[in-house]
């Protein structure tokens, strides 16, 4: 309940504090960045070189077309909201993970509420033994790929295989943008054991980062995902080396827009009555207001880090009241939206005069 009495407040504050601005000052440009966990979006055809037998109509979840249409209709209405307190054209970028193969993403993408939002789709097969994948929708008219590449973890594990690390190059409203979208390996197996796999996963993406900060100290990246640890956990705050606080980063480091939320006791992802904010965006210095970075005509800028509570998305009753309306609980199918929260950025601009 306190969760949900915090994320109210903060989801009010937040409206009043953007309507405010932007009325005041109808010149400023606004993209929204979103990631969204959509919990095994699996088709229903079996893929003979993963494990999905779970999600067919005759495995343990009795996965049909009726169950799979109103999941990508859930899913569809939940992401056309996502912002919509700042604008209503659904989310710019959104970083997807949980999902099958291009497939499911392009069915996704056609759905009624979402068709005319003119999605293009970045997305790579992954090696992961189940067959899940990460990927990125995005709006072709306001984002331009330029490229793209999917990049391996090598773990000192060489039976281990998780999801590949996306690698995206393009022009956001003409201004160049970097973003990698990630779903670190969970925590089956225990902390202890799974600690080395997702502390290999970020030494990956932050020599991904590195790579491109040594070809352009200005480079603007986010660095999105379901990386299944807190923003203090070592793989985030030693290894990614991502600061919580604006004020203490400095040229070349990175910053966990989520720490703040965190600290305040909001989460993405609840489990065993505790939240867990698994859902994370960091981002490099330049996209950051900070002293020594304030300028105007620096383009696009973090205005505001979200987690999407709204009351549709919560359970309503029964065992898991408060948490996330999840499709699945156990093996029965429950028709909610997914067990994480979007998060959401809102990055701002003004227009070069």
């Amino acid at each position: 309940m306190r969760q949900i009495i915090r994320v109210l407040l903060s989801s009010i504050f937040l409206f009043t504090v953007l309507a405010s601005i932007f009325a005041q000052n109808n010149k400023v440009e606004v993209a929204i960045i979103g990631f969204y966990n959509v919990e095994n979006l699996f088709d229903t055809i079996d893929d003979p070189i993963t494990i999905d037998e779970e999600f067919l109509p005759d495995g343990k979840y009795k996965w049909n077309s009726e169950k799979y249409l109103h999941k990508l209709e859930q899913l569809s209405f939940a992401i056309s909201q996502i912002g919509k307190n700042v604008n209503n054209i659904g989310p710019t970028v959104l970083g997807l993970c949980e999902i099958e193969n291009r497939l499911v993403i392009e069915d996704l993408i056609k759905q009624p509420l979402l068709k005319d939002l003119n999605y293009g789709i970045v997305h790579y097969d992954s090696p992961d033994r189940r067959g899940v994948d990460v990927g990125m929708i995005y709006q072709k008219d306001r984002f331009k790929v330029i490229g793209s590449s999917s990049h391996k973890v090598i773990s000192a594990d060489t039976n281990f295989l998780t999801r590949d690390q996306l690698l995206v190059h393009g022009l956001l409203d003409g201004e160049e943008m970097y973003f990698i979208v990630n779903h670190y390996p969970s925590k089956r197996g225990g902390e202890k054991r799974s600690l080395p796999k997702r502390i290999e996963a970020a030494e990956l993406t932050r020599s991904l980062y590195d790579s491109l900060y040594a070809l352009n100290p200005e480079v603007k990246m986010i660095i999105m995902g379901d990386l299944n640890d807190n923003p203090d956990a070592i793989p985030l705050s030693k290894t990614l080396q991502a600061k919580g606080k604006i004020s203490d980063v400095k040229p070349g480091e990175l910053y966990n827009a989520m720490f703040p939320l965190y600290r305040n006791g909001i989460g993405s992802y609840a489990w065993r009555d505790t939240w867990s904010m698994l859902d994370n965006f960091i981002l490099s210095y330049a996209l950051l207001e900070t002293e020594d970075n304030k300028n105007e005509n620096k383009g696009y800028q973090l205005y505001a880090a979200k987690v999407m509570n709204d009351s549709f998305l919560i359970q309503k009753s029964g065992k898991f009241k408060g948490y996330p309306f999840r499709s699945n609980a156990g093996a029965n199918y429950i028709g909610g939206y997914s067990d994480h929260f979007p998060v959401y950025l809102i990055l701002s601009r003004k227009p070069k005069q």
